[in-house]
């Protein structure tokens, strides 16, 4: 009985510490954005999921993530943010950030790192300063076991990434 109840607990042990690395929400920050050398956007970003729907990322500057994800055959079958990465094998790291100088923002940068064997594509979309809607943005496919850099000139609130895609490429 002693045997059962300490396997238990051990095995309690271990989901809790596996689970303990999942990062679900951002906590909640300031967004401070340079726009030119007078001006600056800024938000209140509450406390909230990086996915904000089935494997539909939202990422805001200045935020770096570490998605662990499960695929079978080609297709998804989990993403899920993790806190460090365990697994760089599956793991995919993204970083979005602004570049500034002189006080004004000289460029947006997404780095987007694929651990997998093959191509790996996804849609973005974007909203900007002083725009109201979602704008569409082209995106590179990322080459196996490489690292893909996109820059953009506007200064972006929040990047929308989904869609994503494995494919032998």
């Amino acid at each position: 009985m002693k045997n059962k109840i300490t396997l238990i607990i051990f095995l309690i042990s271990i989901g809790i510490s596996f689970g303990q690395n999942e990062k679900p929400n951002r906590e909640p920050f300031v967004l401070k954005l340079a726009v030119d050398s007078v001006n600056y956007y800024q938000q209140e970003i509450q406390k909230s999921p990086y996915f904000v729907k089935d494997n539909i990322l939202q990422i805001f500057p200045s935020e770096k993530i570490n998605i662990e994800v499960e695929i079978e055959n080609d297709s998804i079958i989990s993403m899920k943010t993790v806190e460090k990465v365990e697994f760089p094998e599956k793991t995919i790291t993204i970083d979005f950030k602004q570049e500034v100088k002189d006080r004004k923002s000289e460029m947006m940068m997404l780095t987007v790192k694929n651990p997998f064997d093959k191509t790996m594509t996804y849609d973005a979309r974007m909203f900007i300063v002083g725009r109201e809607e979602l704008l569409k943005t082209s995106i590179i496919p990322i080459r196996p076991k490489l690292t893909n850099f996109e820059m953009w000139n506007d200064v972006i609130i929040t990047l929308i990434l989904d869609n994503w895609e494995w494919t032998a490429k």
